[in-house]
């Protein structure tokens, strides 16, 4: 097992931030953009990683109570990850991801998935400041 963790700290509260980041109409305007997540009847989703050219089933669950985002695949125990948001004072929170790759074929490597994670935090912290700048879009 493989495990890959990065954090960000986000000019926002943390309840802005996780409604933006457990936004399932928005969630391909901050993850890999090779990545493209269908919902079905939640917590299923299916997931299309245009690298492979497949789709995976999934589980996406997001505990507000928590603001936490949960999610792995169903079919096959290949990888699970979460994303926590927690204040940290003066309006801004700090934004953690983890990845576990159960399958070493599913691991694209460290160097890609550090890239990935970077990516999709600034992504995310880049529409929670559309949203705090902008509060009516």
């Amino acid at each position: 097992m493989t495990e890959y963790e990065r954090s960000r700290t986000m000019p926002a509260q943390p309840e802005q931030v996780f409604d933006q980041a457990a936004n399932l109409g928005q969630l391909d305007t901050w993850l890999p953009s090779e990545l493209h997540v269908r919902a079905e009847e939640l917590p299923a989703v299916t997931v299309h990683e245009d690298r492979t050219d497949e789709d995976t089933s999934a589980l996406l669950r997001a505990r507000p109570e928590q603001m936490r985002l949960e999610w792995g695949t169903r079919d096959r125990g290949s990888y699970a990850g979460w994303l926590q948001v927690a204040g940290i004072g003066s309006g801004a929170s700090e934004v953690t991801v983890h990845l576990s790759f159960f399958d070493d074929s599913h691991d694209p490597g460290e160097q890609a998935v550090r890239d990935a994670l970077d990516g999709s935090l600034r992504r995310l912290e880049e529409q929670v400041r559309l949203r705090v700048d902008n509060p009516a879009g």
